[in-house]
């Protein structure tokens, strides 16, 4: 059999400008840095954010940064950034002048967390603790993720959550809690509002963010090899993410 069709490179992104405002929602792990076996040990390249501010001002504010991480996780890792970005799947939303968009979701009970990380103590899994849910990382033990998800959706469906699985990883979310309601949520705004999204992704959890840019008539670009049903384009890495930037 066949394996996936490679997608092409999306055109330049100074011919993309040409053609129309366009805006750019970006992902952060897998795509502005490479994964960790552990999320608190990312590399982040040296000057990362002040490319990232130079990139928004070339188009004109109309960049978003929509990840996994919850927002104070994120800061942690890159600095302040004065970006529109979107945190915990979407569910988190800040405009660039740190105006909140939208109301802040609930965080997971105590109850719920200890019941979390119980579990990944006993499965030998690594749970991580976020402000607006929680998530188990199987990512080193790959044969446990069967019995994860299932646990994982047992879980969500008695607590009124949602799981989104990416790469080694089962979350526990909010409902609503997705990067496509993130993309909605920003171009209903400026200086979103008319403009042409791009998502750029490299998990699961961002075909959520391909749609959201495809309903507004822009289009998703999939990072490395995972096949993408929604994405138009692809990107082979993320230093090929870095390049097609320019940053």
């Amino acid at each position: 059999m066949d394996g996936p069709t490679k997608l092409p490179p999306p055109p330049p992104l100074a011919r993309l400008l040409d053609s129309g405002p366009a805006a750019l929602f970006l992902d952060f792990d897998g795509t502005l840095v490479d994964i960790a076996p552990r999320p608190g040990d990312i590399h982040v390249p040296d000057g990362l954010l002040d490319r990232l501010h130079a990139l928004r001002d070339r188009l004109e504010g109309r960049l978003a940064l929509v990840s996994g991480r919850a927002l104070d996780d994120l800061t942690g890792h890159l600095g302040q950034p004065a970006i529109c970005r979107a945190g915990s799947h979407g569910a988190s939303r800040f405009l660039a002048d740190g105006t909140r968009l939208g109301d802040e979701p609930r965080g997971l009970s105590d109850g719920s967390v200890a019941e979390l990380r119980a579990f990944a103590e006993a499965h030998g899994l690594f749970y991580e603790t976020k402000t607006h849910g929680g998530a188990l990382h199987f990512r080193g033990a790959p044969e446990k993720r069967e019995a994860t998800l299932a646990f994982a959706e047992e879980f969500a469906a008695s607590r009124d959550l949602c799981v989104t699985s990416g790469k080694g990883v089962a979350e526990l979310v909010r409902p609503g809690a997705t990067k496509a309601a993130a993309v909605e949520a920003f171009m209903q705004v400026a200086p979103f509002a008319g403009a042409a999204p791009v998502f750029i992704g490299d998990d699961v959890t961002d075909e959520d963010g391909f749609a959201g840019a495809i309903k507004h008539g822009g289009f998703g670009i999939a990072v490395g090899e995972r096949p993408s049903e929604k994405a138009r384009y692809g990107l082979d890495s993320v230093a090929a993410v870095h390049h097609w930037l320019e940053i």
